[in-house]
């Protein structure tokens, strides 16, 4: 895997760091290779039962494509300029929204493109009280790739999406939480450490159950209400036949804490 990203395991944590700080983060063709490799690395391993996904230093998560790669790749005509969705974003996107576990964000700074559409991709965003999000596509002349034609309607509404993407701008920490971008707000000092906290408890706690919800959530997304009661019954079955359930039921009588094994 290339240096810039970094990918580590650690007691059911698999931490992601996008590690081109002094390009603010941007994707260019070797950082999407090895992002893909690692979300599906992460995603395949079942000693894996939760991810942070993060980034290195202090001013930006991602800015999304790196756009001096981009022009480079235009002035040769080569056919990577917009391959780049399909061979690398798309697949990224889905090993997110599609693995098993949950996703942590741990948004550090500037999250921008598709690097505002990964972090939507997670389950839960801690975001540093320092960053910003912009759909910037519109201001490059170019429409909504990494999911956020899907992801953003689900988190702010559809309204609030058509205007986010017309109408590309900074959107700081504060007002991300009260549109429901930002799950948590933190202190950029401490950003690290909150992320990892959240994310190390969703990596102890029952797996399976939270790969019924991330599902479930999902599939009603897109279903009738029908549908989603018969989804909830196979996902109940399925979570209810759990080890971790057992753990969880029997821990309750006892009035001790559960720990979880992640089947």
């Amino acid at each position: 895997m290339a240096d810039t990203v970094l990918y580590e395991v650690s007691d059911g944590l698999a931490t992601i760091t996008l590690n081109r700080p002094e390009a603010m983060n941007a994707l260019n063709i070797e950082t999407k290779v090895a992002l893909r490799e690692a979300v599906t690395a992460a995603g395949a391993d079942s000693s894996v039962r939760a991810v942070l996904l993060t980034a290195a230093g202090d001013r930006a998560f991602c800015v999304g494509q790196d756009l001096k790669e981009h022009i480079g790749l235009l002035a040769e005509g080569s056919g990577q300029v917009m391959s780049t969705v399909r061979e690398h974003y798309n697949p990224i996107a889905r090993a997110l929204t599609e693995m098993p576990k949950p996703v942590v964000a741990g948004v550090n700074g500037v999250a921008a493109g598709a690097g505002f559409g990964f972090a939507l991709a997670a389950d839960y965003r801690v975001v540093a009280d320092s960053a910003a999000f912009n759909t910037s596509f519109a201001g490059v002349a170019l429409t909504a790739d990494s999911g956020i034609s899907w992801t953003l309607p689900r988190v702010v509404g559809p309204g609030r999406a058509a205007d986010l993407l017309l109408f590309p701008r900074s959107i700081k920490a504060q007002e991300a939480y009260e549109l429901g971008i930002a799950s948590r707000v933190v202190p950029a000092a401490s950003l690290r450490e909150e992320a990892e906290k959240v994310a190390r408890a969703l990596a102890e706690g029952p797996t399976v159950a939270y790969s019924a919800i991330k599902e479930s959530l999902a599939y009603g997304s897109s279903h009738s209400f029908a549908e989603a009661l018969e989804k909830e019954n196979e996902l109940q079955t399925k979570a209810g036949a759990s080890e971790d359930h057992t753990i969880a039921v029997q821990a309750f009588v006892n009035k001790e804490k559960p720990k979880y094994l992640g089947r």
